[in-house]
């Protein structure tokens, strides 16, 4: 999950107008979505996407309760 909410938070910063330091958190992200993608629980979920799409959701939950 902190993952997730790391990535979240990276490619909202390169979405954000005229973002500083572009190529590091395009790095970052790359980084982030390397360590998702590749993370030996999805050997363990019968439905991988549904999985991951949840996982995306559950992060977006949190950090919208995190900032409240």
């Amino acid at each position: 999950m902190q993952t997730q909410a790391a990535w979240n938070a990276t490619y909202a910063a390169l979405a954000a107008p005229r973002p500083r330091d572009t190529t590091a958190l395009r790095r970052r992200l790359l980084r982030l979505s390397v360590r998702l993608w590749w993370h030996p629980y999805w050997e363990t979920v019968p439905s991988v996407p549904a999985a991951r799409s949840e996982l995306r959701q559950l992060a977006r939950v949190h950090e919208a309760a995190w900032a409240a």
